[in-house]
């Protein structure tokens, strides 16, 4: 039985849409003796809304940090870091978001 859902948080790590903050954790701490009910997972567009908030996040942080880096507020190796990551956020939406259009043309030209 899964007893609790926990969120990892690093700030180190900012590798595309999924980061550390977007891994969970399950973690069990009594055995389950079969019948007892499992945590609810979060349904699909749950998980999907979750994952383009944390990527528009993460692309505001990088044009926030090039704001500051303009101002002086930031140094040049922190704005070059968050519009990286920015960056790769993004190759990373547009190439889902390829998938997911020459998925749906392929189910489109499908005969019924």
């Amino acid at each position: 039985m899964i007893n609790e859902i926990t969120a990892l948080t690093s700030s180190s790590t900012t590798d595309g849409i999924l980061n550390a903050s977007s891994v969970t954790r399950y973690s069990s701490s009594t055995p389950d003796l079969g019948g007892a009910a499992e945590a609810a997972a979060p349904s699909f567009s749950e998980a999907v809304a979750q994952v383009s908030q944390e990527a528009i996040d993460k692309i505001k942080h990088g044009e926030a940090a090039a704001i500051a880096g303009v101002d002086g507020q930031a140094s040049a190796q922190q704005v070059v870091e968050a519009v990286l990551a920015a960056e790769s956020t993004l190759q990373t939406a547009i190439a889902i978001r390829d998938k997911v259009v020459s998925a749906y043309q392929e189910i489109s030209r499908m005969s019924i």
